[in-house]
């Protein structure tokens, strides 16, 4: 199976680039294929028949799945970085060794970085410690629902009409799309888009819903100017400002993950010295208001800050 994977990751990534390649689906699928796997071979040799097997089939179909997920992610990075070689010239044969360390030097980092993670935050459901705040558990809405997934697979709760409707409602879309697309040539209902609307949740959808209203407003306005400015290349004058905004973006992005680890490491390293998880705290919990309505205006400063950038980029 990783192989068809791979082969159909890496055309994608190499057709329409990593970002529309369907990692998300690929990880569904491979989830479903594997818990009915486990499930044939854990019915005959009666692994079911306690909970503990359960739990084990459960999460032996999880650690196939995320095989066949890096074998995804690393097809698609791959073959990306692959065809940009391609097109600026570059040599093979050292691109394959660049490759080759790039993911040796993923798998050695994630595992101990997201082990981090667990440690400081929790997920939901599992946390390392009795009395933390559930609150403040990292969602991983993909993992929780490949989780649920297998979960009644093996239960034999699982709800088949739910993915059927979902294949349903999935096609009715694409089809909305290409027409739209085919009649209007200006709107369209991206299926990832609707599909990430599903099944994120709100604290993770609401900044998708803002950056894409202010990324269409500055797109309209920088096209309005361009056919003033630069009349003779519009889509040049308007490609050069977003990129701008990209690699503002991509910091902030960036910057925010970083910051995300640190500050995981100082909390582990705050309980494990025998200290509470809030080692940085500067003030109680009353403060909790204020400080989301301070967190609320640093965002608006931030999103003005982008603007402007963008904005003013020159040509």
């Amino acid at each position: 199976m990783g192989f068809f994977v791979a082969a159909a990751c890496g055309y994608m990534a190499g057709l329409i680039g990593t970002s529309s390649s369907p990692i998300s689906g690929i990880g569904i699928l491979g989830i479903i294929v594997s818990s009915i796997v486990v499930l044939a071979l854990g019915d005959y040799a009666n692994l079911f028949a306690t909970s503990e097997g359960t739990l084990f089939a459960t999460a032996f179909a999880i650690f196939i799945t995320s095989v066949i997920t890096s074998i995804a992610a690393i097809s698609n990075d791959n073959l990306q970085d692959l065809k940009t070689g391609l097109l600026v010239g570059a040599t093979p044969w050292k691109q394959q060794v660049a490759l080759l360390i790039g993911c040796i030097a993923g798998a050695v980092a994630i595992a101990p970085v997201l082990n981090l993670l667990f440690e400081a935050y929790g997920f939901p459901g599992a946390f390392p410690r009795e009395g933390m705040d559930e609150s403040q558990a990292l969602s991983a809405p993909q993992a929780t629902l490949m989780t649920t997934i297998a979960r009644g697979i093996f239960s034999s709760n699982m709800d088949w009409s739910f993915i059927f409707y979902g294949v349903i409602f999935g096609v009715i879309i694409i089809i909305i799309d290409v027409l739209l697309k085919k009649n209007t040539k200006k709107y369209s209902l991206p299926p990832l888009a609707v599909g990430m609307g599903i099944y994120l949740p709100p604290e993770l959808e609401m900044p998708l819903v803002f950056g894409a209203v202010i990324a269409y407003l500055i797109h309209a306005y920088l096209k309005k100017r361009a056919a003033v400015r630069s009349p003779q290349d519009i889509e040049g004058d308007v490609e050069n400002c977003n990129r701008h905004g990209v690699l503002f973006a991509s910091g902030l992005i960036v910057g925010e993950s970083l910051m995300g680890v640190i500050m995981a490491a100082i909390i582990v390293i705050s309980v494990t010295s025998g200290g509470d998880e809030s080692p940085l705290r500067m003030v109680d919990a009353s403060f909790g208001g204020t400080a989301e309505w301070l967190g609320l205006v640093v965002n608006i400063l931030l999103m003005i800050e982008f603007a402007r950038r963008v904005i003013t980029a020159k040509k």
